[in-house]
């Protein structure tokens, strides 16, 4: 430990270093001054959903960003252009992992878009494996009271109420400031509009399980849409909690949102974004998010929720191979094209 008379002498020190080089010295975010600035910054939740963007894309760069997940603790870049960053699983590691990246002073962001790219269950009502969906809303699953429904009132078509209401299907204000985040519809479009007709990858084994559906979206090839995303920290499942999310999803957004896929993390990433945007790090119109289908989130005829939970439908190897060719395009465009994206999504 320095003596008293020392420690002062390297506290002025260390003051005169903070106003030569233009930061607090009471702010240790801001000690080193942010030097890279992604074009484009991929945000992954775990191993599978980041392997096969680390094998397509030259990331020769790793850039260590304290508060990231042990497992995941540094950020993998090409110079000046693609990043990829995984989260970890779940609503906890996401925000905090998304927090640290934010709020670490390593990354120069207000000009970076950002690609929320995992996968998903899908409604098979609306979709099917291995396909992709861009979204417009994504709504929090979890911000709901409870009842299991062996003790929920006659009458009620649901255990899930809206907090603070008496019975489902009631909508009253919401409260947490994260229930709905609606993205850029401009981003949304261009994302689209580049990615509908990217080539997509499919299996046997997924091709065999869609057949169990017969008909309609879930026994058809593969495709690129536009679809909303809920989010749960909970692995809900089967066509009644199925039915009840989508009711929510209506509810909260007067009728707007159409929910197709289900997952953990947006809801969480999205509120850590929201975040910096606000506190002027970055840009919050230049979020996309984009999850493909590695499973289905209900049963087919004949078939029991939970024999549908425990299945292995074929849908995960094309569902990591498709998020990075869809969100692939997206990225190489702005990358590509960077004096024009660099002005805001292009309308």
């Amino acid at each position: 430990m320095a003596p008293e008379g020392n420690r002062g002498a390297l506290g002025k020190i260390g003051l005169v270093l903070a106003g030569l080089l233009g930061v607090s010295a009471s702010d240790p975010a801001r000690a080193e001054a942010p030097s890279f600035a992604p074009k484009v910054l991929v945000v992954t939740m775990f191993g599978g959903e980041a392997k096969p963007w680390l094998e397509g894309e030259t990331l020769t760069r790793r850039i260590a960003v304290p508060g990231l997940a042990k497992a995941h603790p540094e950020i993998a870049c090409a110079d000046g252009a693609l990043c990829v960053m995984t989260t970890g699983m779940g609503y906890a590691n996401a925000a905090s992992s998304i927090s640290a990246l934010v709020f670490g002073g390593r990354f120069d962001l207000s000009k970076t878009y950002f690609l929320i790219a995992g996968i998903a269950g899908v409604d098979p009502g609306q979709g099917t494996l291995g396909s992709a969906y861009w979204a417009r809303y994504a709504i929090d699953g979890g911000l709901q009271n409870e009842i299991d429904a062996r003790e929920m009132p006659a009458g009620w078509s649901t255990g899930y109420v809206a907090i603070g209401a008496a019975g489902p299907g009631q909508k009253v204000d919401l409260r947490y400031g994260s229930e709905i985040y609606r993205l850029n519809e401009d981003l949304l479009q261009a994302a689209y509009g580049l990615s509908k007709d990217v080539p997509l990858s499919d299996s046997d084994a997924a091709k065999a399980y869609r057949a169990k559906y017969q008909s309609g979206p879930a026994a058809s090839p593969p495709a690129v849409s536009i679809c909303d995303t809920i989010s749960s920290d909970t692995w809900w499942h089967g066509a009644r909690l199925g039915a009840a999310m989508q009711a929510w999803a209506k509810l909260i957004t007067d009728g707007a949102a159409n929910v197709c896929t289900t997952q953990q993390e947006d809801n969480a990433t999205l509120t850590a974004l929201k975040r910096g945007s606000d506190a002027g790090l970055l840009d919050f119109n230049r979020v996309a998010l984009l999850r493909t289908a590695s499973n289905f989130d209900r049963e087919a005829p004949g078939q029991t929720a939970a024999e549908s939970l425990a299945a292995r439908s074929g849908g995960y190897p094309p569902s990591v191979t498709n998020a990075y060719r869809v969100a692939g395009a997206l990225a190489h465009a702005v990358v590509a094209d960077w004096e024009r994206w660099s002005v805001g999504p292009p309308k």
